[in-house]
């Protein structure tokens, strides 16, 4: 016997595997249970206690560690990879090969490209200005290009982009765009390498 929920006008495809105390097709505030289609692709394993809103549409191969919340609203590519206690917000577009360890956090409007990595603890944020008048209109979520990688504990402010095969250092704060290849640490993270220079990436 299950103890996970399962909404209507949810779609699993061929060998799903749906962990304990999952719910899967949440309602967004202001719809109703089955309103809004979610569609999650073949082979997916959803491990305990996530959560998945109504209105995702989710490829194939997607695994989630344990206690992952997903909101509403998101395009999310194959081979996705989701760590425990990771949270992504609302209209977020994830493409394929994708990895988020566990304590990351993407909130709404981000764009992370194909087979970037996110490490644990990076806190993406899309809010220039906290709680001010129009911060609702503003909003303005991190565009992590191609094979990017955000080591951990990293945070990146509202707008930026990360450049494609980019490497970001633990514990960083990107302030600013990073072009592509370069690698960045500190606060506020500053370019000191190609990712060239670096060996193991040749």
């Amino acid at each position: 016997m299950t103890t996970s929920l399962i909404y209507p006008n949810v779609h699993l495809d061929a060998g799903a595997t749906i962990g304990e105390f999952c719910i899967i097709g949440e309602p967004p505030q202001g719809r109703e249970p089955g309103e809004l289609e979610t569609h999650i692709g073949a082979e997916a394993t959803i491990r305990s206690h996530t959560v998945i809103y109504a209105g995702n549409r989710i490829g194939a191969h997607f695994q989630t560690g344990h206690g992952v919340l997903v909101r509403e609203a998101n395009e999310i590519g194959d081979h996705v990879s989701i760590g425990s206690h990771s949270m992504v917000e609302h209209h977020v577009k994830i493409g394929s090969g994708v990895r988020l360890h566990s304590n990351v956090f993407v909130p709404e409007f981000t764009v992370l490209e194909d087979e970037c990595w996110l490490g644990p603890n990076v806190v993406v944020t899309n809010a220039r200005y906290p709680r001010s008048r129009h911060v609702k209109e503003q909003l303005q979520g991190a565009t992590i290009k191609r094979r990017a990688k955000i080591g951990a504990n990293a945070t990146l402010l509202p707008g930026v982009t990360i450049g494609e095969n980019a490497l970001v250092g633990a514990g960083a704060v990107v302030v600013d765009d990073v072009p592509d290849n370069a690698v960045v640490v500190g606060n506020p993270a500053r370019i000191i390498k190609h990712l060239s220079d670096i060996e193991d990436y040749r």
